[in-house]
């Protein structure tokens, strides 16, 4: 008897969807009959146990601007094909990309009952966002990994459509979901504490079997005492730079970020200032780049007196894809500097 194929849909980007770049981010959802784009490769990964029989596409600014009207139009999309599985991305560290992988995967998940799988970066904003309803292989950080990740997102995508149980997450390849879960052992529990205990004691690696969340709490600084006096900082995570990106700083997954002097400046003019950021339209934000970093406003503010003073220079960077080991690199730099250089609050914007 012919084994049934399992029947998966592929939800992608614009760009990934080959609709075009950053000028198509706004593209309402579509769908095309068949495999477009990375669901060539799944289908490949498949072979002939599954069918690509759609591709959901939608640009990353459409659905990030509208999310609720977005994921109501997808879900019809993906509902005339009847799948048995849905696989979104992968996203890799593309944040937009990732929050719309996750939100669509949970969406077809609480909607559909279908199941959902997907590829990202551990970093990625999404795999917080949606791991607990959506099953994410995790990757590297850009398309580079895109041959390694399509594989293991099929072989994960053909058990589930199957309806198969599915074993622990380091045995499957996905990203734990936080679920505690029976299991049975040949060896009782007081037993299994002692010898991890002892394995700790003589310096060995071990696995516990019950995980605890690691959060990141950062106490909130006290308020500033008396603005009218106060040394105010701009810092900016949108990309503004001065013309012609002097330091070269990349336009995604920044690996540093610049510090320009603003003294004796009240407006960023758009003939000597712009946006690098890859991560969203440049258009308005090179018409005014005060509309990212909002230094004609603070320099009223200082003449008003309600500010002491803007201080001499501007750090920037862009946040797009850019990992959580650099930006706690860049946070810790910066605030370093701008501590020595008596700087008593900081504005920063992003996009």
């Amino acid at each position: 008897m012919t084994e049934k194929k399992i029947r998966v849909v592929h939800y992608l980007n614009q760009f990934f969807g080959n609709i075009g770049g950053e000028d198509k981010a706004g593209q309402p959802p579509i769908s095309k009959d068949g495999a477009v784009g990375p669901a060539m490769g799944l289908q490949q990964a498949m072979g002939d146990k599954g069918e690509v029989v759609g591709t959901v596409i939608c640009g990353d600014n459409y659905f990030n601007e509208n999310t609720a009207e977005a994921k109501k139009q997808i879900l019809e999309l993906i509902r005339k094909y009847s799948p048995d599985v849905v696989v979104a991305g992968p996203a890799f560290n593309a944040g937009r990309y990732g929050m719309a992988c996750g939100e669509t995967g949970k969406a077809v998940v609480q909607g559909l009952g279908i199941p959902v799988v997907s590829g990202m970066y551990n970093e990625n904003p999404g795999v917080d966002a949606s791991k607990l309803a959506v099953y994410i292989v995790p990757t590297a950080d850009s398309a580079a990994d895109m041959r390694n990740a399509l594989p293991k997102m099929a072989a994960l995508a053909l058990k589930l459509g199957r309806g198969e149980d599915l074993g622990t997450p380091q045995e499957e390849g996905y990203i734990p979901q936080g679920r505690r879960v029976t299991v049975f052992s040949d060896r009782i529990g007081s037993t299994r504490a002692v010898e991890m205990l002892m394995k700790r004691f003589n310096g060995e690696p071990f696995e516990t079997e019950l995980p605890m969340p690691e959060f990141d709490r950062v106490e909130p600084a006290p308020p500033v005492k008396d603005m009218t006096k106060a040394n105010i900082a701009l810092v900016c995570t949108g990309g503004i730079m001065p013309a012609g990106n002097p330091d070269r700083i990349e336009s995604a997954s920044a690996t540093k970020y610049g510090r320009y002097s603003i003294a004796g400046l009240d407006d960023f003019l758009p003939e000597d200032y712009e946006t690098i950021h890859g991560g969203y339209d440049p258009v308005y934000a090179n018409q005014d780049p005060d509309r990212i970093l909002p230094l004609d406003v603070l320099r009223d503010m200082q003449k008003e007196g309600i500010i002491g003073k803007v201080h001499d220079y501007f750090y920037t960077t862009v946040g797009t894809g850019t990992s959580v080991a650099n930006s706690m690199r860049f946070g810790q730099e910066i605030g370093k500097q701008l501590k020595e250089e008596g700087v008593d609050a900081v504005i920063l914007t992003s996009t």
